[in-house]
């Protein structure tokens, strides 16, 4: 005898998709980067994107097992030690107190490092370690916007580190003992404190910390063993010299890769281009001017703590940050008020030489007030800073999900490669119902990514509110293979429902990328004369410090004259 239909539980309609090669709308994040970069580019970046997913859990578990307040605010501040704006108001204070041999080296290890990691983040384009299930701590809103690998931060903080121990040991060190085990031991707890901050503030990976310190401990050996023979060959020769170290760091912020994103990564490596350019032509320059000392190193500022005392070396300083400052406030408008119409005409002539996403000379009438700056900020921006600095916790954001293009994109790719795994499992599968399993509930995860939970009508829990889930298990939920779903028939429901899937699922998906990117912060608008502006601007930082202000200073009486005998 047949069963009544209404006893007869709900027949199951799997939903196969046979072409797991067919890309949908959600495939953007994929074809992004292969559409974009070379095939030289993008096959590395694809070999090295699983390390970076890999990571991503174990970070996000090592994040969760230490975070607490006093951590959040002492490795957001101590990040800030490590940014492009507190060495460019550290450096020009090393020369103009005598430093001018430890300035120099400082200069080339760190502008080195800031332009070479930032042509790797745009040479292959990863991303940084997810979130979620990482939060983001930091107190910079652009630092997110950047590519992750490597990072610029332990480049810098490993190349400090390793070129203040070599000075500390070298030959003609006259540092007193006990002084010297002091900065020995502050110099490796700032490199160590810098690196295990980017991976506790969720912003690298170890990949992006161990390449970048690699990197920054190269570039320091490098200027320990040739950094002399290199001032050398730039003071005792011609014209030609310093001109020739020009066009070769011309020439590198020529051929600086175009990146897939709009990623400012290039604009710290010209204005870091920029301070070499100042640094090694004022100091060829002002070593032949007859100002300079020649001990204990060439082209060397004149200072002398005890012949100057105190408060006129406290003058030196705040009038030669001033000088910076004022220079940067008066040359930077006027560039960019001056140079667009001289665009156009090269422009005009076939001349010119566009980047991707900064908008062309004869595409706008004006540069606009630029209000950010990654490097220098602007005057009117120095109170906020100081008070974010008395008010760190204030100050710092804790961000958990994508905030750039690059974010995003790898958002999608986890998304596509779950499908794509589980589609091809689907399709060799054969369906099988479980009798124990009652209803399929969709908890929504990351962005509209569902994780499949089984609710059991015999467990005395079925149907209560499940516990939100946290970053790092939707972060498993985007890693991991989907569940195989089955949706039962219902009255009225037609066979033909399943081929519909595929569009409405196609049309979910734009409306969720939409919405994603809609919510990224955009990066400002950019403009072909910014390049050169820059240039200008920061040789310009770097010529005050190693001539223009001593120079300065030995005008108004705050220098010591000529080399005594």
């Amino acid at each position: 005898m047949s069963k009544p239909e209404s006893l007869v539980g709900p027949l199951p309609i799997l939903n196969v998709v046979t072409n797991v090669d067919k890309l949908d709308a959600g495939l953007r994040g994929l074809d992004h980067y292969r559409t974009k970069l070379p095939l030289w580019r993008y096959k590395p970046r694809q070999r090295l994107i699983p390390l970076v997913r890999w990571e991503t859990p174990y970070l996000a578990a090592i994040q969760k097992s230490l975070r607490s307040p006093a951590l959040d605010t002492y490795f957001s501040i101590t990040a800030n030690l490590g940014t492009h704006t507190f060495f460019m108001v550290v450096l020009p204070i090393l020369f103009w107190c005598g430093y001018t041999n430890l300035g120099r080296g400082m200069v080339h290890v760190l502008a080195s490092g800031v332009f070479f990691s930032g042509f790797l983040k745009d040479m292959w384009c990863l991303p940084r370690p997810l979130s979620p299930p990482l939060n983001r701590i930091t107190m910079s809103h652009s630092a997110a916007l950047e590519y992750g690998f490597p990072s610029t931060h332990s480049t810098n903080a490993m190349s400090v580190a390793v070129y203040a121990l070599f000075m500390l040991h070298a030959p003609d060190s006259n540092v007193p003992p006990a002084v010297k085990i002091g900065l020995e031991v502050a110099s490796c707890c700032y490199a160590v404190s810098i690196v295990l901050g980017r991976l506790y503030c969720g912003m690298h990976g170890f990949f992006d910390v161990v390449v970048g310190s690699a990197l920054g401990a190269s570039l320091s050996i490098v200027q320990c063993l040739y950094g002399d023979n290199f001032d050398h060959f730039i003071h005792t020769g011609s014209f030609k010299a310093p001109a020739m170290v020009i066009l070769i760091i011309l020439v590198l912020v020529r051929i600086h890769p175009e990146p897939a994103d709009d990623c400012p990564c290039f604009d710290d490596s010209v204005a870091f281009a920029g301070v070499m350019i100042g640094v090694e032509m004022g100091n060829w320059h002002f070593g032949r001017s007859g100002r300079a000392w020649n001990e204990p190193a060439l082209a060397t500022v004149p200072f002398n703590l005890e012949a100057l005392g105190w408060p006129r070396t406290i003058a030196r300083i705040l009038i030669g940050v001033l000088m910076v400052f004022v220079w940067r406030e008066v040359m930077k408008p006027a560039l960019l008020k001056s140079l667009p119409p001289i665009f156009r005409v090269v422009e005009m002539l076939g001349l010119s030489l566009p980047r991707r996403f900064f908008v062309q000379a004869s595409e706008y009438q004006q540069v606009p007030n630029q209000k950010d700056d990654n490097v220098i900020p602007a005057v009117s921006e120095i109170p906020s800073l100081l008070t974010s600095f008395r008010h760190p916790r204030r100050s710092r954001s804790v961000s958990v999900g994508p905030q750039s293009e690059a974010d995003a994109y790898e958002t999608l790719a986890y998304r596509d490669n779950r499908r794509r795994q589980s589609r091809s499992e689907m399709a060799t599968a054969t369906p099988r119902i479980d009798e124990k399993c009652g209803s399929e509930e969709k908890v929504p995860g990351y962005f509209g990514i569902s994780t499949s939970h089984r609710a059991s009508s015999r467990h005395p829990t079925a149907g209560l509110p499940t516990p939100a889930p946290s970053n790092l298990d939707l972060y498993k939920s985007m890693t991991e293979p989907e569940q195989v779903l089955y949706t039962p028939l219902t009255p009225g429901t037609a066979s033909g429902a399943s081929s519909r899937r595929p569009s409405s699922e196609r049309r979910q998906d734009e409306r969720e990328e939409r919405e994603m990117f809609s919510k990224l912060e955009k990066p400002r608008v950019r403009y072909d004369v910014e390049v050169i502006t820059k240039l200008i601007v920061y040789s310009g930082i770097a010529w005050i410090a190693v001539e223009g202000a001593p120079i300065l200073f030995e005008t108004i009486g705050l220098g010591l004259g000529t080399q005594p005998d």
